[in-house]
């Protein structure tokens, strides 16, 4: 067995989650439980859902979440069986922050500090994203200052009534 294919611990990880293209509230949930079948992944809580105009872009509003999740992948497994997700939710890339059926970032690989052509985490931007933080306080707010809270505070965001995602789906 090779390195990269030995079990590995778990790692605490936490996904930013975004739509909006089509039914973007029913994309964002399909990945969820999408997410949740992964290999040596298990879904731990998923924060409210978040409506929120683009951020230096142009279209409709997104439907955002923020996901933790356990997993034994490394971040380059897992990036990639995101990534194979966006595609069959039928994720273009025509140009930088183009409207989207299905956007999956990785926020936070564990306490990894990650810079490669390929992934960079913690994510770069999640800092000045309101998107980002308001889910991600909700699960952790440890991880949220509220320097950077204040910083984006004049985005425009609310939080979505009734997001139905099936209690199954976590671990209790």
């Amino acid at each position: 067995m090779t390195q990269s294919m030995m079990p590995r611990d778990w790692v605490s990880v936490f996904l930013g989650l975004g739509a909006n293209l089509g039914d973007a509230q029913q994309t964002v949930i399909q990945a969820v439980e999408a997410i949740g079948q992964l290999p040596n992944t298990q879904l731990v809580r998923c924060s409210s859902f978040y409506r929120s105009a683009p951020v230096d872009a142009e279209g409709p509003c997104y439907i955002n979440a923020v996901l933790h999740l356990e997993s034994r992948l490394n971040a380059y497994a897992l990036l990639h069986a995101l990534q194979t997700l966006e595609n069959a939710a039928g994720r273009l890339r025509p140009y930088r922050n183009a409207p989207r059926t299905l956007d999956i970032d990785v926020l936070l690989y564990g306490e990894a500090r990650i810079e490669s052509a390929e992934l960079t985490v913690p994510h770069p931007r999640m800092n000045d994203r309101a998107f980002v933080l308001q889910p991600l306080a909700e699960l952790a707010s440890s991880r949220v200052s509220q320097e950077n809270l204040s910083k984006v505070a004049n985005q425009v965001i609310s939080r979505e009534a009734g997001s139905v995602l099936n209690p199954r789906l976590f671990p209790s």
